[in-house]
């Protein structure tokens, strides 16, 4: 609907985008689904718009720029949720484990103390030296690609 602007030819495109998906998804190999699906029906709806001759007045414009910033961040957070999986293992088991009791399963200190059997202290410090830890680890493999 954002590009194409009529109910009809949106839904028609939707149709299409996802029988290109679904052969395209075959050839190449994937790692950010959503974003690639979003490229090809963005790619798709303009080669439409070309077809038709449409013109895309200023303010379309100006919202596809601010949406491909959001893309772009949206992309960048996938990576760094890709990277702290990577590192997440390589912490020590109490770090690791209360990091993921915490951030992940969104479980509040006092869970995570009754749950591993540590003192609300240690949770908290395990939880902060792991933060750092996770830190260093990931500036560690970027300034070595």
């Amino acid at each position: 609907m954002k590009y194409l602007k009529e109910e009809e030819a949106a839904k028609d495109a939707v149709q299409q985008v996802f029988l290109k998906a679904i052969v395209e998804l075959e050839k190449y190999k994937v790692t950010y689904l959503k974003s690639w699906l979003y490229m090809i029906c963005k790619n798709h709806c303009l080669v439409l718009l070309r077809q038709q001759n449409k013109m895309v007045d200023a303010s379309s414009l100006e919202q596809l720029a601010s949406s491909e910033s959001d893309k772009t961040e949206a992309l960048q957070k996938e990576q760094l949720a890709s990277l702290l999986e990577q590192m997440l293992p390589k912490l020590n088991d109490a770090q690791k484990n209360c990091i993921t009791l915490f951030y992940l399963q969104k479980n509040s200190y006092q869970n995570v103390a009754s749950i591993t059997g540590l003192t609300l202290l240690e949770v908290k410090s395990h939880i902060q030296n792991g933060k750092r830890n996770l830190k260093l680890l990931i500036e560690k493999h970027l300034d070595h690609e």
